[in-house]
């Protein structure tokens, strides 16, 4: 889809351009280019600490393969915590827990789920949180309240990246007149020569304007729309586990723990309550 999009993007503005009588070679400045994506870049390097920029490069790779956070591992979370509220009941059922929530990475349970054991700050959230949950003389309220600032902490940090790729957009038609001052200055410069080369000056400094319109609307604020868009998808994933962490801390079955954290999913990746049933029949929990 998003592929589409850009296509659309691409061919409405430049083919509007070639089809009113442009023509491409016009708009083609390389110098323009470098002076306003260079510029960008540079400061947004200056803004933010390298786990920022690490996260931005992490989710614009997500434009083109996706989060992985879908359907198929939306399922995977709700059978793996289904099958640790499970063991946990049974007689005994903390200590053999205990064992596997300390090493989630070689556990035989959590090897059952293979899309949850590549997201480990996922799976790390799970086993921080059960161990919290053994701790005697936490009530289901403060449980639940601690479980929350840690989300909302997170959910912060998460979002860094789309509010400085938002930054850079909101920054570059100022750079765009940046370059376009400085064809300027250069076709001032030339003023006594040609007026063939005194119009390609001027025109070379007139798409600095356009560019840096252009890359701030057409290109970076859609993308940090859509990297705040694939936060909302890793932070339901937190919030699926926080309800259904709770509910079973409150003494809900297993089941309905588990449902609890399936109702609060996106419709995309939320199984029906009868699919849920079925899914966990085949886990033989």
């Amino acid at each position: 889809m998003k592929t589409i999009g850009l296509l659309i993007l691409l061919g409405s503005i430049f083919g509007g351009f070639l089809i009113a009588g442009g023509e491409m070679a016009a708009i083609w400045q390389p110098a323009e280019i470098l002076m306003i994506a260079g510029g960008a870049f540079g400061a947004f390097l200056i803004a933010n600490p390298m786990v920022i920029v690490k996260a931005t490069g992490r989710h614009l790779m997500y434009m083109a393969k996706g989060t992985g956070f879908n359907r198929a591992y939306f399922d995977e979370l709700l059978s793996l915590m289904y099958t640790l509220f499970e063991m946990a009941r049974k007689k005994g059922g903390n200590k053999i827990l205990e064992e596997h929530i300390e090493s989630p990475d070689t556990s035989d349970v959590f090897k059952k789920y293979p899309l949850v054991l590549k997201t480990p700050h996922i799976y790390g959230f799970i086993v921080e949180n059960l161990r919290l949950s053994l701790v005697d003389g936490v009530t289901p309220k403060e449980y639940e309240h601690l479980i929350e600032q840690e989300i909302g902490s997170r959910e912060h940090e998460m979002m860094r990246p789309a509010m400085a790729l938002q930054t850079v957009a909101d920054a570059l038609p100022g750079f765009g007149i940046l370059a376009a001052v400085l064809g300027i200055v250069i076709t001032m410069a030339s003023i006594n020569g040609p007026m063939d080369q005194i119009g390609a000056s001027i025109a070379a400094a007139l798409t600095g304007t356009f560019l840096g319109v252009f890359f701030a609307y057409g290109l970076v604020a859609p993308a940090a729309t859509a990297i705040g868009h694939s936060t909302n998808d890793e932070l339901q994933a937190f919030d699926c586990i926080k309800v259904a962490l709770a509910s079973y801390k409150s003494g809900f079955p297993p089941i309905v723990a588990v449902d609890s954290g399936r109702k609060i999913l996106y419709g995309d990746c939320r199984p029906t309550s009868t699919e849920l049933e079925k899914m966990l029949e085949n886990q033989g929990g």
